[in-house]
Order: C-alpha cells, then sequence, then structure tokens
C-alpha cells in the first residue's frame, strides 16, 4: 500500500482531492465523492450558502466524519477579496485551511503570482494552512515555500481546460528542486492517464473537479481517477524500469541448458 499523504503533519490516505462545482445534481456529487476514494474536498467560500439553513446547500450533502472541507478562495481577484473570504470560511467552522486562489486574469484564469504570495504570507500570520493554486514557475514556488505555504499547487493547465499536462519539463523541475513541503498538481487534468502521469513524476496529490463532474458519467470517472492516482502513485513508488533503444529479451538465454 502507498504511503499517505502528509500536509501539516495531517495524513490523508487517499492523494486525491476532489471539488464540489459544476455537478449536475447534489447528490451526484456525493456519490462521486464516494466513488473517488478522496478523504479531502474543497469548497468555494464565495459560491455556498453559509448562514440561510432554510435553504439546500452543497455541505449538506458532505459527510464532515468522512470527508475534511479544504475551503478555497475561488473568484478572488485581489489579496484582500482572498484574505476576506479565508477568514469567512473559518468563521463559519468550515477550516483554518484554505486553497488559495489569487486570480490575475479573467479569461485564462491564471494566478496573480506576486498578490499569491502576499495573501500567503498574512494568512500564514493569521493562522491559516495555506496551500496555494499557482502556475508553475519555479522561482513563484520557492517564493510560496518561504512565505509558509503547506503545499505549492502548480497547474498541469488551464483551470477546467482538461488538456491535461502541457507543461511536463516545468512540472519535473519543481518535482526536483521542491521537497520541503508536499507538491499538487492542481487545474488541467481530463481523464485517467492524465491523472497517472502526474502521479508517476513523482508528484504527491491531485486536486481535480472539472473532470470528474464534466464527464457523461461523473462516478465512473471519480472511480477511474480513484484507481489512476493510486496506480499512478504506486508506479512511482516502485521505480520503473530503464528505457531502452533496442529490445531486450523477456526470457533470455543465458543459462538455458541445451
Amino acid at each position: 500500500m502507498s504511503e499517505a499523504l502528509v500536509i501539516a503533519g495531517r495524513q490523508f490516505q487517499s492523494r486525491l482531492i476532489v471539488g464540489t462545482g459544476k455537478y449536475r445534481t447534489f447528490p451526484e456529487m456525493a456519490r462521486c465523492h464516494e466513488a473517488s476514494g478522496a478523504d479531502m474536498v474543497t469548497v468555494a467560500v464565495r459560491r455556498v450558502n453559509l448562514t440561510d439553513r432554510t435553504k439546500e446547500s452543497l455541505l449538506d450533502y458532505i459527510d464532515r466524519d468522512r470527508f475534511f472541507i479544504l475551503p478555497n478562495t475561488a473568484a478572488c481577484y485581489t489579496v484582500d477579496d482572498a484574505v476576506r473570504t479565508a477568514m469567512l470560511g473559518r468563521e463559519v467552522g468550515l477550516s483554518n485551511w484554505v486553497k488559495l486562489e489569487v486570480i490575475g486574469d479573467e479569461k485564462t484564469l491564471f494566478p496573480d503570482t506576486l498578490g499569491l504570495v502576499e495573501a500567503t504570507k498574512i494568512l500564514v500570520k493569521e493562522g491559516f494552512v495555506v496551500l496555494p493554486y499557482t502556475n508553475d514557475d519555479l522561482v513563484v514556488a520557492k517564493r510560496l515555500v518561504d512565505a509558509g505555504a503547506a503545499a505549492v499547487m502548480p497547474l498541469a493547465a488551464p483551470i477546467g481546460s482538461g488538456l491535461g499536462i502541457q507543461n511536463m519539463t516545468s512540472l519535473r523541475i519543481l518535482r526536483e528542486m521542491i521537497t520541503e513541503v508536499p507538491l499538487i498538481v492542481d487545474a488541467g487534468v481530463g481523464t485517467a492517464s492524465d491523472a497517472t502521469i502526474a502521479m508517476e513524476l513523482g508528484y504527491d496529490g491531485i486536486l481535480m473537479n472539472t473532470a470528474i463532474a464534466a464527464a457523461e458519467d461523473a462516478v465512473k470517472m471519480a472511480e477511474a481517477m480513484n484507481l489512476a492516482v493510486r496506480a499512478g502513485r504506486l508506479a512511482y513508488e516502485s521505480g520503473r524500469m530503464p528505457k531502452k533503444l533496442y529490445a531486450s529479451a523477456s526470457s533470455p538465454l543465458t543459462g538455458v541448458i541445451g
């Protein structure tokens, strides 16, 4: 069995983190969460009903005893908005953890990396466990670690694009150079093979939402992602055979009695 994922001293048996957006219904979302095998679920603080308990909320479909809630600051475009949103999530009892997003461009949803580093510093000082969504820039990743981030979450492709791993070289460099905290691929995964490739690179986990929610059969895709993440991690831990240019017989003749 693969080792547990550890972030800020907390253990998670699954290395897959799943989201709560874009599902056709809340019951479908709940079935997908179960099929995914995940034990951490991210929730957009600004898109969930936190106060009016007379109205239906996606939180009603998340078993808090089964899933750890990771609030996120999706749709925040300034440092102030992101910090305020994180604090709101903590105040209403979601968590002192936060998947930190400070978006810099509305069309691509690429992060504002300067604002991201600043917001990380502020929230760490306020006692948050900060998991920032960032680009694949090594220098930015190092600055986030120095700012106190508990993990670094680089994109593999634009959010919701489903393009798969588009930046293999950058992700490999990040994996080699960032060892102080877990690295979690966040954004871009489209299907199970994408998840396996990311895990085979040595990433500690994957966060995904659209790849599951937008599938024709979302529950089956959630199960596929569960298996893909586990397979990729096991393959990474096992150490693959070396690549060779020419053939090598599976059943060599050496030592065969004629």
